[in-house]
């Protein structure tokens, strides 16, 4: 019998995060506690940069930006915002969605099959991603559970399960 597999990846549904940006920027522009504020949220390149007179009202932005992603279905493991920066009169708020798996962080889940997860269970590193192999499929399945209840810092899908 041949070996079953699946793989490891940790992506981002662009469409759905311009979505999320898009439905944001509308509340912002309509919201009456952002009136006269100047806030906003846009696009820059890969960035996403939000914008606004204070600090809190930055913060507030992402706030709103956060909701939209999570009804979306994106994890808010995949953003990352740095801290409101001053510049000028304004507050910045420069954020990032990552795509792929980090190699150190492919090698943390590597580790973490290798020593919790069934002895059949085999796993190696492709690039960004992590293919997992095994003759019984049960095993696959409980490496999945394994992954889905450790706690890591990365959003993880679950892909070409065969």
């Amino acid at each position: 019998m041949a070996d079953s597999s699946f793989d490891i990846v940790s992506k981002v549904d662009n469409q759905e995060a311009d979505n999320a940006l898009n439905q944001a920027r509308k509340e912002v522009e309509q919201r009456y506690d952002f009136k006269g504020t100047d806030a906003s949220i846009a696009w820059s390149g890969e960035q996403i940069v939000i914008v606004a007179n204070s600090e809190e009202r930055a913060k507030a932005v992402l706030d709103v930006f956060q909701s939209k992603l999570i009804k979306r279905g994106i994890s808010l493991k995949s953003l990352e915002s740095g801290e409101p920066q001053a510049s000028g009169k304004e507050y910045r708020i420069v954020s990032t969605l990552k795509n792929g798996i980090s190699s150190e962080n492919a090698k943390k889940i590597g580790k973490i099959i290798r020593e919790q997860g069934p002895k059949s269970v085999k796993s190696s590193i492709h690039g960004d991603e992590l293919r997992v192999q095994s003759k019984s499929r049960d095993d696959l399945q409980s490496v999945i559970a394994l992954l889905k209840s450790s706690d890591l810092d990365i959003d993880l899908q679950f892909v070409n399960y065969r």
